[in-house]
């Protein structure tokens, strides 16, 4: 069995989604693929099954499918040709300081993103207000209309809102509480140094916890590992400063505690897939356009 990993081309720098309409003709399977964005499908006409986790999703008209990042998946067109929307986003860059605790929900390190499609059988109205945000995205990047990436923003998160307070089985919402509130001096901690090194002993003992238990506590938690975690708040706060101040690119990464270059573009392009001159070119052009 081939699987092919997808790379997706985002048409907007300044928004982590692909989403576009498509139509399959009878009897095609598209073999097994994975990509690290969440894919969300939502049927127009026809039926398309999705493989994905061992079950079998049959979709109809109106029907909606939630795909987790990396997760592995098929799907097959039967008798009649399909019409579909798909919506493919990466979930990290939806999240900011306010509301990355909620990143845990769906870190999928205990529970598989697609789990959660029992919603959309069981909840018509939670399928339909997730149908129409799907809808309402694909239309604001089509009209492009002024402030669109923040009605898109809004959107994504409201389709997650939905799938947190539509999860009647507790997969995603009820987990420990005291565990979130446990994390936030570290969460502080590295949003009030980021111009500074971060160290993983000191955020130890902001959570009173031994070195080895923190690790394996934060990366169960955040989805990411402490050190991943830092670097990813680095390179947003780096990815502001490129915007708004006229900095050359060593002084954002002496400003973001990145003062070693070759590092601060390793970091720089693992999120980004660009230099930081590239990304500045890039979004600088995107908002002239």
């Amino acid at each position: 069995m081939q699987v092919l990993p997808e790379k997706i081309q985002y048409e907007n720098p300044l928004l982590s989604i692909k989403i576009w309409q498509a139509t399959r003709a009878p009897h095609i399977l598209y073999d097994w693929h994975h990509h690290p964005e969440c894919e969300l499908l939502l049927i127009q006409s026809g039926q398309l099954d999705v493989e994905a986790a061992g079950e079998i999703h049959s979709l109809r008209s109106g029907d909606v499918i939630v795909l987790g990042s990396s997760q592995l998946h098929r799907d097959r067109s039967h008798e009649e040709k399909v019409q579909y929307t798909v919506l493919q986003f990466d979930l990290q860059t939806f999240f900011d300081q306010s509301t990355i605790p909620y990143l845990q929900y769906f870190n999928e390190t205990k529970v598989p993103l697609s789990t959660m499609n029992y919603v959309f059988r069981e909840n018509p109205s939670a399928r339909q207000e997730v149908a129409r945000c799907i809808e309402e995205i694909y239309r604001e990047t089509l009209t492009k209309d002024s402030g669109y990436e923040l009605a898109v923003n809004l959107l994504i998160k409201k389709i997650l809102l939905v799938l947190i307070r539509s999860d009647t089985q507790g997969l995603l919402a009820n987990q420990d509480r005291v565990e979130r509130i446990r994390l936030k001096p570290v969460l502080d901690y590295v949003e009030d140094s980021i111009g500074d090194r971060i160290s993983v002993e000191d955020a130890c003992r902001l959570a009173n916890m031994s070195y080895y238990y923190f690790v394996k506590f934060f990366k169960k938690n955040m989805g990411l590992s402490f050190t991943e975690y830092v670097n990813f708040r680095k390179i947003k706060r780096a990815e502001q400063l490129l915007l708004t101040r006229d900095l050359s690119i060593s002084e954002v990464g002496d400003l973001t505690g990145m003062p070693n270059m070759a590092h601060f573009y390793k970091m720089f392009k693992r999120f980004n897939h660009c230099s930081p001159k590239e990304f500045q070119k890039k979004m600088l052009a995107w908002g002239r356009e």
